[in-house]
Order: structure tokens, then sequence, then C-alpha cells
């Protein structure tokens, strides 16, 4: 008997003709969903959605070195700690640093413990006479100090990144001075929002110094201390591609390195924390200087900033410190890493874009 011809009425006829209406009406569907969409979907004539990136794979690619330095300010002597400045810049480019970054207020000194004598409706004669000390000590920008300073960064061939206090008619900032290896200031970035009691003795900064400067080596920018909590200021360093993330501070607490290792890992870049490592002896003693409400507790050896600087690749993993010891310099090298995003371990575009290259402790 000859195969029966389906009809009309025959079910797998039916099935056919449900199964192709279904499928026009998807199509139909996708199609009022794409017209509704706020970004339309790219067209096989448009290329991909992200430009393929070279991530300079060449296993032959040179390392950088970067030194991240966690020393003392000398109180009240800016000529002694510029001294002490290049003493340790050199030793950071006998070690074959390209790199240097030093800590918050380095020059011009971090007043861990003073409060200046104020209170609210009233300032004390001794605290008026602290702050003129601490004002003095201070540096103008451009001027001489940076002048000095430049001509280190030059002469030790080192791209130098400094922590400062900035004085500018009777207002103080705390700044952060970009130097590179041949000897020019590039420029700086101001503290935008000093923290708690720092606002009576520092000025804010402001969006117009947020820089992150191109270099040979990266791009390089900073932000100090608790700044580095800020997420619209980190997303802005973010978006001008920062590599090398510098972050002086004055934070030796655990919970800090939590807050580096984030940025490293949210921001695909590494992470360069500076310190100052200070005991009681590393500032004036009393009455000169007093630490409000610990004073007494205070030995010439007691330590009132433990350091804990490091350094952070952007896996997230730490390369060099946190040093709790003491003085140091840390130091670690930076190398390319290949453009397999599967290799780097790494599922967002973006970060494939900005990240560049990998850290390897020496």
């Amino acid at each position: 008997m000859p195969d029966r011809v389906p009809t009309p009425s025959s079910p797998s006829l039916n099935s056919q003709i449900q199964n192709q209406n279904q499928v026009t009406e998807e199509i139909a569907v996708a199609e009022r969903l794409r017209n509704m969409a706020l970004v339309p979907s790219p067209t096989a004539n448009e290329g991909p959605l992200f430009a393929e990136v070279d991530m300079g794979a060449d296993a032959s690619a040179p390392t950088i070195r970067a030194t991240v330095v966690q020393a003392a300010t000398i109180f009240y002597d800016t000529p002694a700690t510029l001294d002490k400045a290049e003493r340790l810049l050199a030793e950071a480019a006998s070690y074959g640093s390209q790199l240097v970054v030093f800590p918050e207020a380095f020059i011009g000194g971090y007043p861990r413990g003073s409060n200046f004598g104020v209170t609210i409706g009233n300032r004390t004669a001794k605290g008026k006479e602290e702050f003129r000390k601490y004002h003095a000590a201070a540096i103008d920008v451009p001027g001489p100090e940076v002048d000095r300073l430049a001509a280190m960064a030059g002469k030790y061939k080192v791209y130098l990144v400094m922590g400062v206090i900035e004085r500018d008619g009777y207002t103080l900032y705390c700044t952060v001075l970009f130097f590179d290896s041949q000897g020019h200031y590039l420029g700086k970035h101001r503290k935008i929002m000093p923290t708690a009691l720092e606002r009576i003795i520092w000025g804010f900064g402001d969006g117009s110094t947020i820089p992150v400067y191109d270099t040979p080596i990266g791009k390089i920018g900073a932000a100090i201390c608790w700044e580095n909590r800020m997420p619209l200021l980190r997303t802005a360093m973010y978006a001008k591609g920062v590599e090398l993330y510098c972050a002086p501070t004055a934070d030796s607490r655990d919970v800090w390195q939590a807050s580096m290792t984030h940025i490293a890992l949210e921001g695909g870049c590494f992470v360069l924390s500076a310190n100052q490592f200070c005991r009681r002896k590393d500032y004036p003693p009393p009455p000169e200087y007093v630490f409000s409400g610990t004073e007494e507790d205070l030995l010439p050896d007691s330590v009132v900033c433990a350091g804990g600087s490091a350094i952070i690749s952007p896996s997230g993993a730490v390369l060099a410190g946190p040093n709790y010891e003491g003085e140091a310099l840390i130091s670690a090298d930076l190398a390319v890493v290949g453009n397999d995003m599967s290799a780097c371990g790494l599922n967002n575009p973006r970060q494939v874009i900005i990240i560049a290259r990998e850290l390897f402790v020496t």
C-alpha cells in the first residue's frame, strides 16, 4: 500500500504549522524588543562589541621595579627631611627601582596626636605656635623644595611620587607631587577630603587635581589615605586608566590592607601603599610636642605608627609587605602578562583593557 499523503487534518502537519507560527511569533517579539532597547544590539556588519586589545604578550617584555618607602619625617626640619629623602631615593635606585613612592605628608610631617589647641570658639597660644611651626615646615608648589625633588628624580633616574604638606598662602594642603625620571615636575594631587580633625589644619582639594600620568612605565595616579574610601574618586582614576595606583597613607591598621586589596581587584591595577613608621622619639619631645591623651603612656621607643606598607597585584595578591617591623624599602618587580583572558582569570572586558602587568616578589 502506498504511503499515506498527509492532509490538513493530519496531526503531523498541524504540529508543523503550529511550530512555524510559534517561530514566526518569537521572531516578531525579538524584533520588537530589539527596537525598544536603549543600546541597540550590534549587527553582523558592526564588528565585535569589545575591540581586541594587544596586551603585549611578548615573554621578553621588560620588568619594572617599584619601591614603597616606609620611613619617618624629621619633624619641623624640612631641609633635613629632604636630605633623608635623597638618601632613601639613592638606596632604592641602587637596587634598580624605577618608581619610588613615599608616604603621606613625608615632607612637612603628619601631625599625629596634635590638636593644635583647638576647641569650639577658642584656640590656645601654644596651639597657635604649633601651627606657625607646622606652616613653616610646609613647602610652596612650585618652589625651591620642588626643584630639589625634581633634581633628585633626574639624578637617580626614577619616577618619584612624594607626599608633602603644601603651603598656599595661609592654607595648607596634604598633597602628592609627581616627577618623571628626567627630572621634570609633572604635577600634583591635593587630598580632596581631609579626614576628621585633619580638617582644622588642611584645606580641601578639588577635581582639578586628580591626574593620571601616562608614562613609559605605566599610567601613574594617587589617592591619599582615607580618600581611598571614596568610590567616585576611585572611579575617576579607573576611568583614566590608572595602572600604578599609589596610596600614600597614615593608616597602619590591619583593615587598611583589605581596602588596598579591594582597590587592586576593583581597578585591575597595581596598588603601592606607603606609610611612615614612627616612634615617639621621631617627634619633638614634650612639652614642645604633645600626643594629646596618650603622652603619659608613651616612651621614646613607643611605636606611634606601625607602617604596614605593601605592594599588591591586580589579582589581589600581596606581593611585598605588609611590613610592621621598622623603616624599610619594600620592592617588587612588575612584568607584562599575556593577552589571553582565560589565562589572566578575568571575565570583565574592562579589566582586560586596563591590566597590563603582573607583579612578582623579588
